[in-house]
């Protein structure tokens, strides 16, 4: 079975919208095993109760388990979702990430898929700046990077609104958070897992001389062309 990991910070919803997406058009490929598990919050309940998300916080903590590092490394494909705060990531995100330096330092993470995708309040409020940016955490831990082809052709249209970009599958979700995920963004997101799903279970299928190629980058010394 291929493991497909989604890990997620959702504040008002719109990124777990788009989570259960992706964990649909993951777990449409035969073969693949999904799981989403959330990052820990790192506002009190207090100030969340204060943004006015606190009955979709109560939600999300009933139905979605915490994700541990072990969660990770038995993955064979982690997709990352954060909202975009100020063209980044956002603070629980990263909190998370940082708790990662020994699965780094063990090279835990070599050789697997890894993927992104985000919201914002606004049109352009910094979803590929927040998904680019993103990246290089994925780089260094020597990830393979999928991202969302213009295979899907949601990304061309011009009738409306919506997220999605090469980068990543997106969401608009307002000035007050207010609007809701649209069809074309949770098409989006299903194909972006879909995508992901087939890329991990090709991998998986051919493990054995796949790990063996990546053993011999590490033994061999790679000369300039």
């Amino acid at each position: 079975m291929a493991k497909v990991l989604i890990v997620y910070y959702s504040l008002y919803g719109h990124v777990h919208r788009l989570a259960k997406a992706i964990s649909s058009g993951a777990g449409s490929v035969e073969g693949t095993q999904v799981s989403i598990k959330r990052v820990p919050e790192t506002l009190s309940d207090d100030i969340i109760e204060k943004m006015g998300a606190k009955d979709i916080q109560q939600k999300i903590r009933r139905t979605i388990p915490e994700v541990s590092l072990d969660d990770l490394t038995n993955s064979d494909a982690i997709v990352f979702g954060t909202p975009t705060r100020f063209g980044n990531m956002c603070a629980q995100m990263k909190t998370f990430l940082d708790s990662t330096g020994g699965i780094w330092s063990r090279g835990e993470l070599f050789g697997k898929v890894g993927s992104v995708f985000t919201s914002s309040n606004t049109q352009h409020g910094g979803q590929e700046s927040t998904i680019l940016t993103f990246l290089p955490y994925l780089f260094h831990q020597g990830m393979i990077i999928v991202g969302l082809p213009y295979l899907f052709k949601g990304q061309t249209i011009m009738s409306e609104i919506t997220g999605c970009s090469p980068y990543g599958a997106s969401c608009v979700a307002g000035e007050n958070s207010s609007r809701s995920v649209s069809q074309n963004e949770v098409d989006g997101a299903f194909f972006q897992g879909k995508y992901v799903a087939l890329i991990t279970k090709n991998i998986c299928e051919n493990r054995e001389q796949y790990f063996k190629t990546l053993v011999s980058l590490n033994n061999k010394k790679i000369k300039g062309g």
